[in-house]
C-alpha cells in the first residue's frame, strides 16, 4: 500500500521540469530559508536555468552526464 507521500512523489515526478524545479526550490528553502548557502545555491540554480532558457547551454540526460564524468576521471 502506498502512502500519501509516495503518491505525491509520483505526481510530482510526472510534472514538467520547470514545475519540478519550482517545487524543489520551495522544499530546499523550507529547510534553510535565510542561510547564505541556500541563497548561493538558489542563485546558481536560477543562473543555470536562465542559461538553458536563453540557449547558452544545452541540457544533457543523466546517463550521458555520468558517462562524461566517468570518462574524465578514468
Amino acid at each position: 500500500m502506498t502512502t500519501p507521500v509516495d503518491e505525491l512523489a509520483v505526481e510530482v515526478l510526472e510534472l514538467p521540469a520547470e514545475d519540478r524545479a519550482k517545487i524543489l526550490e520551495l522544499l530546499i528553502s523550507s529547510f534553510e530559508p535565510k542561510s547564505k548557502a541556500q541563497q548561493s545555491w538558489t542563485s546558481l540554480a536560477l543562473h543555470r536555468r536562465d542559461e538553458v532558457r536563453d540557449g547558452k547551454v544545452a541540457m544533457q540526460s543523466g546517463p550521458e552526464a555520468l558517462q562524461r564524468v566517468r570518462a574524465r576521471i578514468a
